[in-house]
């Protein structure tokens, strides 16, 4: 199985940028399709982005395209959030997450292994 460990959240500006890092080990992340969640509180976890397991196919979340970018580095078995543009709005605990499947999905629940979060602040 696969540990993750997110970091790189913080505090920043409305209209400024930050890059989330996704540290995996256990098993290399070719083997899941990874995703971007995040948790506002008082409100659901919600899909931000996924990346397929070779990284050609990318899916985001209506509000975050254009804004947010899913990549992945199969050799250093880490996946990267890069937010800009950043809303008061997208204030919340961003979760990265591994699903063992083929195909990219949106359910929270088809995600086999999570990490613990980090919390990204943006003020107005």
């Amino acid at each position: 199985q696969v540990q993750l460990v997110e970091s790189g959240g913080g505090l920043v500006q409305a209209g400024g940028s930050l890059r989330l890092s996704c540290a995996a080990s256990g098993r290399a992340i070719t083997y899941y399709v990874m995703g971007w969640f995040r948790q506002a509180p008082g409100k659901e976890r919600e899909i931000v982005a996924a990346s397929s397991r070779s990284g050609g196919s990318t899916y985001y979340t209506d509000s975050m395209e254009g804004r947010f970018t899913i990549s992945r580095d199969n050799a250093e078995n880490t996946v990267y959030l890069q937010m800009n543009s950043l809303k008061p709005e997208d204030t919340a605990v961003y979760y990265c997450a591994a699903a063992q499947r083929l195909t990219i999905s949106r359910n929270r629940n088809e995600y086999n292994y999570w990490g613990q979060g980090t919390q990204v602040t943006v003020s107005s």
